[in-house]
């Protein structure tokens, strides 16, 4: 029960600092409005480091919060019994918090009138609309992610999820322009559901689900790709 628990909490902190970070720096009257990408870049990377200190603390809670990352350590390790349960904890604790976050926020979103630059706040979305290449881009980033999360020396030593800060961070500075980065269904398409559901708009809301599904799939291809290349990998030796 506890790696459940650990995965549903871990990923409403994720949500609450960093999509935290976009509505503080997107939203209408917030003191932070217009912080800008660096804002974001060092906000995201807090928002996946801080949970992964703190969930790591729970028996046998990897601290994914990403359903990709769970389905790549499952492909590397064989252990596929908590997989399902994981997955569904993740997306839970994504939708719980973006709806803290439409709470918190509510003022904020109801005197912003663009209603993509909401969206956005809880959601990716590609700046250029292209099918093949930001389904790549989603596919590369997370790619990049699963294979250096899992080349971190493994151990008892907690300082290596300083190393997960780094990886958010390059990833996002490297490709976030594209997509935005989402890497994650359980920080794009829970929040994005909460949006839908929960969000105040002005008659004209849309949660964008034609291009929703990429962050959605993609994502999870990466990371089997990333996971049957570090098995061939060590299957050929090449670990110390």
């Amino acid at each position: 029960m506890s790696v459940y628990v650990g995965e549903f909490i871990g990923t409403i902190l994720l949500v609450l600092l960093g999509d935290g970070v976009c509505c503080n720096v997107s939203l209408e009257k917030s003191g932070f409005k217009g912080g800008g990408a660096v804002h974001i870049l060092i906000g995201w990377g807090m928002a996946v480091m801080v949970p992964a200190f703190a969930m790591s603390n729970f028996v046998g809670c990897g601290s994914a919060f990403n359903p990709a990352v769970t389905i790549g350590a499952a492909l590397r390790s064989g252990d596929w019994s908590t997989v399902p349960g994981q997955i569904i904890a993740q997306l839970l604790g994504g939708f719980v918090g973006a709806a803290i976050l439409i709470l918190l926020y509510n003022d904020h979103i109801k005197a912003t009138a663009n209603d993509d630059a909401v969206r956005g706040c809880f959601c990716t979305g590609p700046s250029i609309p292209n099918v093949g290449l930001n389904f790549l881009s989603e596919f590369v980033a997370t790619c990049v992610l699963v294979l250096t999360l899992s080349l971190i020396p493994a151990g008892t030593d907690r300082t290596v999820w300083v190393l997960v800060y780094g990886v958010i961070v390059a990833c996002g500075a490297s490709f976030g322009g594209l997509t935005g980065y989402a890497m994650n269904a359980a920080r794009d398409s829970a929040p994005r559901f909460a949006y839908q559901l929960l969000a105040p708009n002005f008659g004209k809301k849309n949660a964008d689900w034609g291009y929703g599904w990429i962050p959605l799939v993609a994502p999870i291809c990466g990371a089997v790709v990333a996971s049957l290349l570090y098995n061939a990998l060590a299957a050929a030796h090449m670990f110390g």
